[in-house]
């Protein structure tokens, strides 16, 4: 008894489909997780003396843009030293990207009051 792929050069319309729908779904799955994926850059706004959000979660390698929208200068400076900005004048803009799980406390050294957290999380 031969195996019904091997049989013959010709299959059934309906088989074809089948084979064609499965092997289709193998290239197109990569294309959806992709998609899905999380967001690589987050924006964070620095607005009337305030991060917003305050405190963020985000996976590993997902970079943050800082923006000042104060008329005043502000920074940004993590309690580790990790990264920190110049002064940021009004629309300037920081980035940093998070290559590291871990927990990361930051403030503005002209305002100390002004304080954020980015937990960096695999998810």
């Amino acid at each position: 008894m031969s195996h019904p792929f091997l049989r013959g050069t010709t299959r059934p319309l309906w088989t074809r489909v089948v084979l064609g729908l499965v092997f289709g779904v193998g290239f197109v799955m990569p294309a959806i997780l992709v998609a899905a994926a999380p967001p690589s850059t987050v924006d964070i706004n620095i607005a009337k003396f305030a991060y917003g959000p305050k405190e963020i979660t985000i996976a590993p390698g997902t970079k943050i843009v800082w923006t000042n929208h104060d008329q005043t200068p502000h920074t940004v400076t993590s309690n580790d030293k990790s990264f920190a900005s110049k002064g940021l004048d009004t629309d300037d803009k920081f980035e940093h990207t998070f290559a590291t799980e871990g927990d990361f406390s930051y403030i503005c050294t002209v305002h100390p009051f002004m304080t954020g957290v980015v937990h960096v999380r695999k998810q």
